[in-house]
C-alpha cells in the first residue's frame, strides 16, 4: 500500500507562509526554507520591538519634559521630585503632551510644584 501524505494541508500551510513573506528581496520571499526562516525570525523581531518601542516613547517623553523644565528654571529630576513630593500624580505621557502643545498649563504645573 502506498504511503498516504496529506498535500493538500502541507502546501496549504507553505503557501499561506509565502503569501506572508511576499515584498521580501530575493529567495527570502519564494524559496520555502529561506522564507520560512525569514518570517520566523521577523516574528522575533516583532516581540522584541513592541517592548522597544515603549522603552523609546518614555525616553522621548522625558526628553520633551526636560527641554520644556528647563524653559521654566527646573531640570526634569528637580520637577519629577517637586511633582512626587507636591502628591501631583500626573504620567510622563501626560506631562510631555502638555510640554509640547499646552506650554501655558505646563508653566501652571510647574509654578504649582515651585511653591
Amino acid at each position: 500500500m502506498p504511503r498516504s501524505v496529506n498535500h493538500v494541508a502541507s502546501r496549504a500551510k507553505r503557501k499561506r507562509i509565502l503569501k506572508l513573506t511576499r515584498g521580501y528581496f530575493g529567495a527570502r520571499k519564494n524559496v520555502w526554507t529561506v522564507a520560512k526562516n525569514t518570517w520566523e525570525k521577523g516574528l522575533t523581531y516583532a516581540y522584541r520591538d513592541r517592548r522597544n518601542k515603549k522603552r523609546a516613547f518614555r525616553s522621548l517623553w522625558i526628553q520633551r519634559i526636560n527641554a520644556a523644565a528647563r524653559l521654566n528654571g527646573m531640570s526634569y529630576s528637580q520637577l519629577m521630585g517637586a511633582l512626587a513630593k507636591a502628591g501631583i500624580e500626573i504620567n510622563r505621557k501626560v506631562l510631555a503632551d502638555l510640554a509640547m502643545n499646552n506650554p501655558e498649563a505646563f508653566k501652571a504645573i510647574v509654578d504649582k510644584v515651585k511653591n
